[in-house]
């Protein structure tokens, strides 16, 4: 029986955000002492995958940009990109690390060895920009799993995010592309001001971005009120492959955000889009870890996530 991979390292603890910082370690600390309860018969720990090449990163990311992250890190050691995302000396590793954890779970689920994957990773990924670092990421892990898919013969990727803020960096990189469709449930008006309705793609992107915007205080019945929706979309798209943006910051416990998802509503997105996956692309699915900053909140979310995606 194939089994739910889980790819982490213990570079993603290196990662210094520093004091009172959202994005810390603790997140995943907090993760990891959940997830040790995990059923070994449908699960497996990746922990010997390699760092993502600089040619892989550049699909998605400015060649410049790549060497301004890792010059900042190994020589200044400690500083920010932006207002909201600071980097260490271990950042650069880190960062390296959770992209390539996207791409050796994509090798494993097109070799046929996993059943799904799940990259346990920080830094997160979906708001930095091809050039520029941005709400606590460096690079974009599901932008750039996604285009080393294609170099695998795919043609056809679907990006769901249901992170609580819009990802911005994967829509932007697939802004003009017809071979990704984008797919975002967020809180709107929020950070980072993107991901209004009618951004929609442009030129041969038009229509290859769907954004499903809430406002604050919505619930999961306001949430699955939109998933006809999505379920069109795919349905006309037919993707053979399903990437999630799993950002858990949308639970109402969540400190950063304002909606009102359960624990349980995590358990649902997932069995509906296993669903999807299953009718369209073979039931492959990678999730990433993106937001989610209660603890408690995040631990358990991500463990619901997970019993979904291992049946």
């Amino acid at each position: 029986m194939l089994k739910t991979a889980i790819a982490f390292r213990n570079e993603f603890l290196t990662h210094d955000t520093g004091f009172g910082h959202p994005e810390t370690r603790g997140r995943l600390d907090s993760l990891l002492s959940e997830l040790v309860h995990l059923d070994s018969t449908r699960f497996q720990w990746e922990k010997d995958f390699l760092r993502a090449s600089d040619v892989d990163i550049a699909r998605i990311h400015d060649l410049a940009y790549i060497h301004s992250v890792e010059t900042a890190c190994l020589q200044n050691g400690k500083g920010y990109f932006d207002g909201d995302t600071p980097f260490s000396s271990g950042s650069f590793a880190a960062a390296s690390f959770a992209s390539g954890a996207g791409i050796h779970l994509a090798n494993q689920i097109m070799q046929g060895t996993i059943k799904n994957g799940f990259a346990l990773v920080r830094p997160p990924g979906h708001h930095a920009e091809s050039q520029h670092a941005m709400g606590f990421c460096l690079f974009n892990n599901v932008a750039i799993t996604a285009r080393y898919l294609q170099t695998l013969g795919l043609k056809r990727i679907l990006i769901l995010d249901w992170d609580v803020h819009h990802g911005n960096g994967t829509q932007h990189q697939f802004y003009d592309d017809d071979s990704v469709l984008f797919i975002s449930f967020h809180q709107f008006p929020f950070y980072p001001g993107t991901g209004s309705s009618s951004e929609t793609g442009i030129g041969k992107g038009k229509g290859f971005t769907l954004n499903l915007p809430l406002p604050a205080r919505s619930t999961e019945f306001d949430y699955f009120k939109l998933w006809p929706l999505v379920q069109k979309a795919l349905a006309d798209f037919l993707p053979e492959v399903i990437l999630i943006s799993a950002g858990f910051d949308a639970h109402k416990d969540d400190p950063l955000g304002g909606m009102m998802l359960e624990t349980s509503s995590f358990e649902t997105f997932t069995t509906k889009i296993l669903e999807e996956a299953k009718m369209y692309a073979n039931g492959r699915v990678i999730s990433f870890l993106e937001g989610g900053y209660d603890f408690d909140a995040l631990s358990k979310s991500v463990r619901a996530h997970l019993e979904v995606l291992a049946g």
